[in-house]
């Protein structure tokens, strides 16, 4: 007999997947409510007359109604199909795998580099008080506030690339994880040191200083591991916008990611792509949900008995 608590997981799972679903119907819906389709891009190159675009979109199957269009879809996908690219006739999962994992290094390499800046300023600021910490903390977390990451890469580009010539301006990931990992860090340095100077009233982080250990090592080693709940929720939140909120670099520095995939495809009106792209961060969305709600419940068993959203 399955355990209550695996039920609630399950249908936590379930109800997930049904958003995903919703997201796919409301993507068809949207993409396809722009003017035009792919026939209109290639009609604008002048290569094809009238005849020839119509008799594109039959066998496109674009002149079926929208449920049908869907509902084909919906089939296909179901089965493991994502379909073909209506400008490249590539099989879009292929493509999406090409894609896919540059997206995952930007997002993972942004996300370690700014867990490890946010995690040690907020240790540090709590580990030495009477030190100037504390400013630098509420600095960053104010900057990732207040300055979009798109207008941060201009300006690196125009100081890194353009004036001091050290980095190419485009196919490199340097300076992309280097500014997604400070936007992250900002997001979470003020959170934890908050948490952590909460913590620091407990009594046996009183037991730890009066056994002589250093500030250093009392909030690494005993006050970090009792307020990594905010960590992992924060982690969570930001690593599922991420995967979709890399594009802006990935088009900024030429880096060939979903992100770029899918603009590609909008511009190209390739309605296949464009779902597939969708939903496929919906899905990574999904699984980050899920992942994080599981490691919410190991770090603290009491939320074992609590409901998974």
């Amino acid at each position: 007999m399955m355990d209550p608590a695996m039920k609630r997981t399950a249908a936590f799972a379930l109800r997930q997947g049904a958003k995903v679903l919703c997201i796919a119907f409301v993507i068809f819906l949207l993409v396809r409510a722009v003017p035009g389709d792919v026939t209109d891009f290639y009609a604008a190159r002048g290569d094809y007359d009238a005849a020839q675009l119509e008799a594109m979109r039959v066998s496109l199957g674009l002149d079926a109604s929208l449920p049908q269009q869907f509902g084909r879809w919906a089939w296909h996908a179901l089965h493991g199909d994502m379909g073909e690219s209506m400008r490249f006739g590539a099989p879009v999962g292929d493509m999406i795998a090409n894609a896919l994992p540059t997206s995952l290094v930007l997002s993972g390499g942004g996300l370690a580099l700014g867990l490890l800046l946010g995690v040690t300023l907020a240790v540090a600021g709590l580990a030495f008080p009477r030190s100037r910490i504390g400013p630098w903390i509420e600095s960053l977390n104010l900057w990732s506030i207040a300055v979009p990451t798109f207008c941060l890469g201009i300006l690196c580009i125009l100081v890194f690339s353009v004036w001091l010539k050290w980095l190419p301006i485009r196919g490199q990931m340097f300076l992309p994880i280097v500014i997604i990992g400070i936007d992250i860090a900002g997001q979470i340095v003020k959170p934890l040191y908050e948490e952590l100077k909460e913590t620091a009233q407990a009594a046996f982080v009183r037991t730890a200083h009066a056994k002589g250990l250093s500030r250093w090592r009392v909030a690494w080693r005993h006050m970090l591991p009792n307020s990594l709940s905010v960590v992992v929720a924060l982690s969570g939140v930001i690593l599922g916008g991420l995967i979709g909120g890399t594009l802006t670099m990935e088009a900024l520095f030429g880096l060939p990611g979903i992100g770029s995939l899918t603009l590609d495809a909008i511009r190209g009106r390739d309605y296949p792509v464009i779902q597939a792209a969708v939903v496929t961060l919906a899905a990574f969305v999904v699984l980050i949900n899920l992942l994080t709600v599981a490691m919410h419940r190991k770090i603290d068993p009491r939320l074992a008995r609590a409901n998974p959203e």
